[in-house]
């Protein structure tokens, strides 16, 4: 029996030095399978555009299959919700946003989960700008022309906004505050999308926008963009003002990244930062994104991505609360 036991005892031991290797391996070969990316917003927004752009780079890179899962709902928060849940092993991301990440967690006081308790930011990988785009029906050319109608007909224009707290809704709040003017908003389920489509059929008649959901329309002249929020002009439309310009200081912007649920093991954390930093120097990244009039900006570390959020949340609750817009 004393002989069985010390052979056992043995054979116990001389596993024991294999263990960590195999771990070191296991966590090497992250990832083995297909890994999730949550984009809170419809097919046809921001989010959904840089998210397919990025894809393919990002599947080359992992050596796996990334796959594009939208979940919109209630201004992101049910992407979010998705995303806190997944299991903490590397194969479910979110790409948030500034709705979802600093805008969301203000107005909506009630809702369950916090983004930087509940989730790890990992790193920004673009900045979006906006813009302001009206039906072509509609006779104005410039910003100026379009306060002027608005003054003319107050109350009479609609503008649509994907969610009272998104930041297409922020920029029309200020802008009409900053006027002195008055229009209906008209709100639309998910992101982007469903709102140009309603511009587009003229449902609405201006709406502020992301950039790259409007550039390609702006082109053919389906929608006129009437003023860009950023520093200076987008080379993609380089004709079109920016609200600087046109006397209107607005700098929302809407900036992307990457987050995963709390608890992802560092060395993923870290994988993923990689990854994200060097997809964004893809030469098919960087031609699709600069087509679109995206920024490509990436953080200097997770914890330099996590400062940025936790600013831009103190930044929008500010302007949330001196607008005196009510929240949920």
């Amino acid at each position: 029996m004393n002989t069985r036991r010390l052979l056992l005892l043995g054979l116990v031991f001389a596993a024991l030095p294999a263990a960590p290797a195999a771990f070191a391996q296991a966590k090497d070969a992250y990832p083995v399978r297909p890994v999730r990316m949550i984009v809170p917003f419809a097919p046809g927004g921001a989010s959904d555009t840089v998210g397919r752009i990025i894809q393919p780079a990002m599947a080359d890179l992992l050596g796996q299959q990334v796959v594009v899962d939208n979940r919109s709902g209630a201004a992101g928060n049910i992407g979010v919700e998705v995303s806190v849940k997944a299991s903490p092993d590397g194969y479910t991301f979110l790409l948030g946003n500034v709705g979802t990440m600093a805008i969301n967690p203000v107005y909506y006081t009630r809702f369950a989960y916090r983004p930087l308790t509940d989730l790890v930011p990992v790193t920004q990988v673009v900045d979006v700008p906006g813009s302001l785009v009206v039906h072509p029906s509609l006779p104005v050319k410039n910003v100026k022309d379009l306060i002027a109608y608005l003054k003319a007909n107050p109350g009479k224009l609609n503008y649509g906004a994907p969610a009272p707290s998104s930041a297409n809704a922020l920029e029309a709040h200020m802008f009409l505050k900053a006027t002195a003017t008055d229009a209906v908003q008209i709100g639309y389920k998910g992101g982007a999308g469903p709102a140009m489509i309603g511009l587009l059929g003229n449902e609405v008649q201006m709406m502020f926008v992301t950039f790259s959901s409007a550039v390609g329309f702006a082109r053919q002249g389906r929608v006129r963009m009437l003023g860009v929020i950023s520093p200076e002009r987008n080379p993609a439309l380089p004709d079109v003002a920016t609200m600087r310009e046109q006397g209107l200081d607005m700098t929302v912007g809407s900036w992307q990244g990457i987050f995963v649920p709390k608890g992802t093991p560092r060395p993923i954390v870290d994988k993923l930062y990689s990854v994200g930093v060097r997809m964004m120097k893809d030469a098919r990244v960087v031609k699709r994104l600069g087509e679109a009039g995206i920024t490509i900006v990436t953080s200097r570390s997770p914890a330099d991505f996590t400062a940025f959020v936790k600013a831009e949340t103190g930044r929008f609750g500010k302007i949330i609360k001196d607008a005196n817009i009510p929240t949920e």
